[in-house]
C-alpha cells in the first residue's frame, strides 16, 4: 500500500471510501436526455438583456447576505403563502444538505426517511449528515404504502420524511390524501418535506398549504423550469423552521450571478410557463407513442420526464448511446426499476430523434 492510500485509509471515513462519486456523463455531441433539462432557451431579445444585467453585476463584492430582493421576488412569484419566507440554496441539493445536517443529532443517530425508489440525494445527505436512512418501498404501481409508511414512523420515529411530489426517478404523483396522514403521523416529533422540483409541470403542489401544517416544508428549485444552469433552490415553511435551518446555511452560498439571472428569469416568469405548457404537451404525445411500442410499459408521469421498462434496460441505454442520444439507466437504482429506463422530455424533434433511435434498439 502507497503512502497516499495508507493516508487516505487513516483519514477518509470507510462508508465514504466505500461509496462511488455521483457520475455525469460527458454530453458533447449527445442529444442529452438524461438530465431533465427544459431544452428551450430564454428568447434573443431576453438573453441580451439578462448579458447587460450580468455585466452591470457587482462581481467585486460578496452578495448581500439577506437576499431580501430575490426572496422577495419568489415568494411574491411563487406562490409562497402569505407571510411566509424562503430559505435559499445552492440547488436543492444544498437543502436537502442543511436540513439533514439540523437534524443529525450528536448523542443519537437521527433518522431521515422517504419512501423508495427515491431521489438519491435524499439518502447521501443522510449519511454526510451521519443520519440513518430509512427507505420503504412504494407498492408495485410506485403509489405509496401508507400503511408501511405509518409503521416505519411509528418504529423510527424519523426526524425528516421527504416526500417528493411528483417521484423521481418514477413520475408519479402520491397521493395527496396519503401524504397528509404521514405529515399528520409526524406531529411534533418530524418534519415532513415534500419535494416540489417539479412542480412546472405537475401544477399541484402543496405550498399554499404551509398554514395547515406547521411541520411541513415545501422545497423547490428553478433548474427544471428552465434555470439549471444558475443552480438555485428555495424552500418555506414556518418561521421557527427556517430560523434554525439558516443557522446551518453557508454564507453567501447564492453567488451574485445566481442571483442576478433569477432576479431577471423572475420577471419574465410568463415565458418559463409557456415552455413547460409545451413540454407538457409533448409529454403526453411522446408518452402515446412509446406505449404503442411492443414491449414498452410507460409509467404515468407528471414530471418533464417519462420512466418505463423495456425488455432489456441496460443494452438499450447501451444502443442509444452508440447513437448519440443520453438517457438515463434506472436498472441499477432499486430493484423495483429492474429494466426501467428514464428519458427526459425534449422538443418535438429531439423526441422524435430518441423514439428513432429507440425503435431500432428494442
Amino acid at each position: 500500500m502507497s503512502s497516499i492510500d495508507k493516508l487516505v485509509e487513516n483519514t477518509i471515513r470507510e462508508d465514504i471510501r466505500a461509496i462511488a462519486s455521483y457520475h455525469v456523463p460527458d454530453a458533447r455531441g449527445y442529444i442529452k436526455l438524461d438530465a431533465m433539462e427544459n431544452p428551450y432557451a430564454l428568447p434573443e431579445h431576453l438573453r441580451a438583456d439578462l448579458g447587460q444585467r450580468l455585466a452591470d453585476a457587482a462581481l467585486n463584492r460578496y452578495p448581500v447576505p439577506s437576499y431580501a430582493t430575490l426572496k422577495a421576488k419568489i415568494c411574491a412569484s411563487l406562490g409562497v403563502p402569505a407571510g411566509y419566507d424562503v430559505l435559499l440554496g445552492n440547488g436543492s441539493d444544498e437543502l436537502i444538505s442543511i436540513m439533514a445536517t439540523a437534524v443529525a443529532q450528536q448523542g443519537r443517530r437521527a433518522v431521515i426517511m422517504a419512501p423508495t425508489p427515491a431521489f438519491i440525494m435524499f439518502s447521501r445527505s443522510a449519511q454526510f449528515a451521519g443520519a440513518d436512512f430509512v427507505g420503504v418501498p412504494v407498492k408495485a404501481d410506485f403509489s405509496l404504502d401508507l400503511d408501511a409508511m405509518l409503521a416505519a414512523i411509528a418504529q423510527h420515529q424519523p426526524a425528516l420524511v421527504f416526500l417528493a411530489y411528483p417521484n423521481n426517478p418514477t413520475g408519479n404523483l402520491f397521493d395527496a390524501g396519503a401524504m397528509e396522514a404521514i405529515i399528520g403521523a409526524l406531529g411534533e416529533t418530524g418534519i415532513a418535506v415534500v419535494d416540489e422540483a417539479y412542480q412546472p409541470f405537475a401544477r399541484q403542489s402543496f405550498m399554499g398549504r404551509l398554514p395547515e401544517f406547521p411541520n411541513l416544508v415545501v422545497m423547490r428549485t428553478l433548474s427544471k423550469l428552465g434555470l439549471a444552469g444558475i443552480r438555485l433552490g428555495y424552500l418555506s415553511g414556518d418561521a421557527k423552521l427556517l430560523e434554525q435551518f439558516e443557522k446551518v446555511r453557508p454564507p453567501y452560498n447564492v453567488n451574485v450571478l445566481t442571483q442576478v439571472a433569477a432576479e431577471f428569469a423572475l420577471e419574465h416568469l410568463d415565458v418559463l410557463d409557456q415552455q413547460a405548457g409545451l413540454l407538457n404537451a409533448e409529454r403526453s404525445r411522446l408518452a402515446a407513442e412509446l406505449a404503442a411500442l411492443p414491449g414498452v410499459e410507460v409509467f404515468p408521469s407528471a414530471a418533464n420526464f417519462i420512466s418505463m421498462r423495456v425488455p432489456d434496460g441496460e443494452r438499450t441505454v447501451a444502443e442509444l448511446r452508440s447513437k448519440k442520444v443520453l438517457i438515463k439507466n434506472l436498472s441499477k437504482m432499486d430493484k423495483m426499476l429492474v429494466n426501467c429506463i428514464r428519458v427526459t422530455v425534449s422538443t418535438p424533434e429531439e423526441n422524435t430523434a430518441f423514439l428513432n433511435a429507440l425503435k431500432a434498439s428494442l
